[in-house]
């Protein structure tokens, strides 16, 4: 009976204490969009708990989505809407049996001028990964709500300004936050 309550003890351990997977996918044509997942990136690995694998689109399987608890998806903005090519690949996503239910969603998007659709764009990829029945989350703060954004090439931004990366780390972080606090309640 000991042996039992040991291994049991263990297991119940061992299922709290195993790292969760947030998955950040994005497609980059100029390497902004990039650089603003790898500052996603960053803000999930400051959260303890949680194992992050960053991937350009071109390189995500199915299995990469099947595998993750959170998914963070990101996109430049082609004339207020999502690129192309991240259009065709949210379009593989598994959907019979609904296998991405009740996983973790977030966004983030890089625009080159302001007003120019970075916050549908934004809320398109939202609306998309709500049709697959996902949870989804914004920001760390009130001004990124849906999500991160960030203004590459209209006055006075150049690049990405420290402000727009800030705002991609806090989503990073809030997505582990929530993930952590989520996977501790199931």
């Amino acid at each position: 009976m000991k042996f039992f309550k040991l291994s049991l003890a263990l297991l119940l351990f061992s299922i709290n204490t195993q790292a969760q997977n947030i998955l950040i996918t994005y497609y980059s044509k100029t390497a902004h969009t990039q650089s603003l997942a790898e500052e996603v990136a960053k803000g999930a690995q400051s959260i303890p708990g949680v194992q992050v694998k960053l991937k350009r689109i071109d390189q995500t399987t199915t299995k990469d989505l099947l595998d993750a608890d959170a998914i963070i998806v990101g996109s430049p903005v082609y004339n207020a809407n999502l690129a192309p090519e991240l259009v065709q690949f949210m379009s593989t996503w598994p959907f019979e049996g609904n296998p991405l239910k009740d996983k973790i969603g977030a966004a983030f998007v890089t625009s080159g001028g302001m007003s120019a659709g970075e916050e549908l764009v934004n809320v398109q990829l939202l609306h998309t990964m709500m049709i697959f029945r996902m949870i989804i989350v914004g920001g760390s703060h009130w001004t990124s709500a849906f999500g991160a954004s960030a203004i590459t090439e209209e006055s006075p931004f150049s690049g990405l300004n420290p402000a727009f990366l800030h705002k991609a780390n806090g989503l990073g972080s809030h997505v582990a936050q929530v993930l952590n606090q989520f996977s501790s309640v199931h």
